[in-house]
Formats: C-alpha cells, structure tokens, sequence
C-alpha cells in the first residue's frame, strides 16, 4: 500500500477509534460483555479512571485525524500504550484464572489498535 492511501486510511482508523475509546470501551465494560473488558471483582473507581484516560484519548484520536502527520506523537503513543497496556493485561490475565475472557476482549483489541496504526502510519521522511 502507498504512502499516500495509508494516511488516508489512518485518518479513518484514527477517527473510527477514537469514536470507539469515547463510547465502546463503556458500552463493552458495562453492558455488552463485562467478562471480556472488565476485571474482577468490580470495582467503580477503576472504570470510572480508565474511561476517562480512554476517553479523552478517543477525543484527542479524532482530532488527530484531520492531520495525522501533525500529531505523530500522540499516534505513537497510543501504538505503544496499546501494546504496553494489552501485554500487562496478557500476563495478569495467565496469572489469574478468572480473568481468562480478557484473552478474547479487550487484550486483542488493544493489540488491534497497536498493529492497525502501527502499519497505516506513514514513515516521515515517505509521508
């Protein structure tokens, strides 16, 4: 794929996932499926604390994708906090029997996020 059709695709997938951090994170951890996106036991504070981190990424995603390239920083930071996020939960998720669904939610969908921008990210000096 060009250069040129990646950053048009990443402006979609920006747009697209930050749409997803603002609502479907909530939705998933509250209504759609609890087992694979949120921990055990329960606990508000948590929720309430990463919704507003997912949250104010998703804002800050959909604003990037006006002009990626002016917002490579943030676009590599949600690659690598994707990938440091989803690999924390990966290992917790071994450790505790109970925690297993997270193998088939939400640590995946981390992983998707990473790999996703991490290929339709344009190389600098190509862009």
């Amino acid at each position: 794929m060009n250069q040129q059709a990646k950053l048009k695709y990443l402006k979609i997938a920006l747009y697209i996932f930050g749409v997803i951090f603002i609502f479907g994170i909530y939705a998933m951890m509250m209504w759609i499926w609890p087992p694979g996106w949120a921990w055990t036991p329960r606990q508000p504070e948590y929720e309430q604390m990463i919704m507003g981190i997912y949250a104010t990424l998703g804002v800050f995603l959909i604003l990037a994708a006006k002009d990626p390239m002016a917002h490579v920083s943030l676009i590599w930071f949600t690659v690598w906090s994707s990938i440091v996020h989803g690999g924390i939960m990966l290992i917790q998720a071994i450790a505790d029997q109970s925690e297993r669904m997270h193998f088939y939610g939400d640590i995946p969908a981390l992983f998707l996020v990473a790999t996703v921008l991490w290929y339709l990210m344009p190389r600098r000096a190509n862009a």
